[in-house]
């Protein structure tokens, strides 16, 4: 841990913290600084991703973008775990309903996440990776969102490095009981177990590629506060 700071966070060893709640949009980890943390410090503005270190009921923790992709969660990840002494991430971010019972606002809490990216490649395995997220961390998610009545499903997302895509499989990944469609989990579940430390992905539901209901980008940054209430009860 002595290649700090990195090419892509200006932070010195020990300014973040061992948890790192994360959003694809900078904007929303400012957001969550406002919203969450006592006396934030600005540790990061490199490339305009921000990132700030608190307090949240006395716990020390961190808030930071990681940009859009899972090329781009993939560099900042495995930073954090490999050159910061981060054990924990927790990503919050936005994801497209492939389920009829998930709506606007609703919750997708990722077990695991099937791919059409390459990242597991580097590894070399004889064989197809199944990314998955840190089951107690699961355990505790499901168990807040309970306890908030936050309406939720845990499964299965799939994690594309295409948006606008000239073919669409939607359906097929609705048929094997995916829930959602997102961009990075499986870069931030690969890395956490690489690196020996733990990963969760909670997202909000923006969309619906089912019934064609849309969110503003307002509305993704900053309505989108009950993931955030459930990452904040894993500190």
């Amino acid at each position: 841990m002595s290649n700090t700071p990195t090419p892509h966070i200006e932070a010195k060893l020990g300014e973040i913290a061992e948890t790192v709640i994360m959003a694809g949009d900078p904007l929303r980890a400012k957001f969550m600084a406002d919203k969450f943390l006592e006396n934030p410090v600005q540790f990061n503005n490199v490339r305009g991703m921000l990132g700030f270190t608190g307090t949240y009921k006395g716990k020390r923790v961190s808030v930071m973008g990681h940009g859009m992709g899972i090329p781009s969660i993939g560099i900042y990840s495995y930073e954090l775990y490999n050159f910061y002494g981060v054990k924990t991430i927790i990503r919050v971010g936005s994801a497209g309903s492939l389920h009829p019972e998930l709506h606007l606002g609703d919750l997708v809490i990722a077990m695991g996440s099937c791919t059409n990216s390459n990242y597991a490649a580097q590894y070399d395995l004889p064989g197809t990776y199944a990314p998955i997220a840190d089951f107690e961390l699961l355990r505790r998610a499901a168990d807040t969102c309970d306890r908030l009545g936050y309406h939720y499903k845990v499964g299965n997302v799939f994690s594309s490095d295409v948006f606008y895509s000239e073919n669409a499989y939607n359906e097929k990944w609705m048929n094997m009981g995916v829930l959602a469609v997102e961009m990075e989990a499986p870069a931030l579940y690969m890395n956490a177990a690489r690196s020996g430390n733990r990963a969760l992905v909670i997202c909000t539901i923006s969309d619906s590629l089912i019934t064609g209901e849309v969110t503003t980008a307002e509305e993704r940054q900053t309505s989108f506060t009950h993931m955030m209430d459930v990452a904040f009860s894993l500190i």
